[in-house]
């Protein structure tokens, strides 16, 4: 027998590699990992938003006045007060003429913006740096600066200054119900406020939409302009257009900050949130009646939010459109 074939019968076999155990910890447990990043939002979800709806609605049955431990049970009667309230039903009527204007007027001013940051060639991270930049400061500094500097309702007034020079007398903006002078206000800080957000939107879904599509309309003879926006432009932002108006007819009904700091104690201009922080914390303290008139303004804003939803076909797939 030569060497090479001893060496061969002497070689011993290549051992078996042994199967991977599984993993174990938090790196081989995807459900534990799950709830260990989940958990402490699903808790706080649960203590500070779900727990204080279940009960309001709860209250919304009883008679608390003064208290939140009623145990009067007075069934329908507190929604029935508040459906017949003049000031809150008065409130609900006032505010949706209030979102029928925000909110057409926001996306209207959002879009023609994002069109305009789109078309830059220079600085135009500077400008839609500019643009957002008011959405980051507080809706209760914003409705002071108002009151106090642009519409202080004085001769010292920037408004009220600007006006002077083509010889306008000093406007009260924010005392004199007749006319509602107050709307200028509010509505101009309330677009200050929300509009470059809303713009941040329109602008990625604007850089979405394929270049080919212009190219295309281009051979075929489209003018660009509003050709191109109507036909193009426009129905490609039909799916971010309906989320923008679903999120600012939400944010119209909840409109608390701007109006409670701008109208103070007014009895006129009050939206729903400001009526019932004034019923559930004001002199009488009905936690039963605000509580009902929570559940009405919850119940408008998910009808309205369904129509709306209905109307433009939110949550529709591409195939049905």
């Amino acid at each position: 027998m030569s060497t090479t074939e001893t060496r061969d019968v002497a070689r011993p076999a290549p051992a078996k590699a042994s199967p991977a155990k599984p993993r174990r910890g938090l790196r081989g447990s995807p459900t534990l990992n799950f709830w260990l990043f989940t958990g402490p939002f699903l808790i706080g979800l649960a203590i500070f938003v779900y727990a204080p709806i279940l009960w309001s609605i709860w209250l919304s049955f009883f008679e608390a006045r003064f208290t939140v431990t009623p145990d009067k049970f007075v069934g329908f009667e507190n929604y029935t007060y508040m459906l017949t309230n003049d000031d809150f039903v008065g409130s609900l009527g006032t505010f949706t003429a209030f979102a029928a204007f925000i909110v057409p007027t926001t996306w209207a001013l959002s879009l023609s913006l994002a069109l305009l940051v789109n078309r830059l060639r220079f600085m135009r991270a500077f400008f839609r740096s500019v643009f957002f930049l008011p959405t980051a400061c507080s809706y209760v500094a914003a409705s002071l600066i108002w009151k106090m500097s642009i519409f202080s309702g004085v001769r010292f007034g920037m408004m009220n200054t600007v006006l002077g020079w083509f010889g306008i007398e000093n406007i009260a903006w924010l005392v004199d119900p007749n006319p509602p002078w107050y709307w200028v206000v509010i509505v101009s800080a309330r677009l200050w406020l929300q509009s470059g957000f809303y713009m941040i939107l329109f602008l990625a879904a604007l850089q979405n939409i394929p270049g080919e599509l212009y190219e295309a309309a281009a051979i075929d003879g489209a003018k660009p302009g509003w050709q191109t926006f109507r036909y193009i432009t426009l129905p490609q932002l039909r799916a971010t257009s309906t989320a923008v108006i679903l999120l600012l007819l939400i944010t119209a009904y909840q409109a608390f900050d701007e109006f409670y700091n701008l109208l103070s104690k007014t009895t006129w201009g009050r939206p729903p949130l400001v009526e019932l922080y004034y019923k559930a914390l004001g002199e009488s303290q009905d936690y039963g009646a605000g509580s009902a008139g929570a559940v009405i303004l919850t119940v408008l804003i998910c009808a309205v939010t369904l129509l709306q939803g209905k109307f433009l076909g939110f949550g529709r797939g591409e195939e049905s459109k």
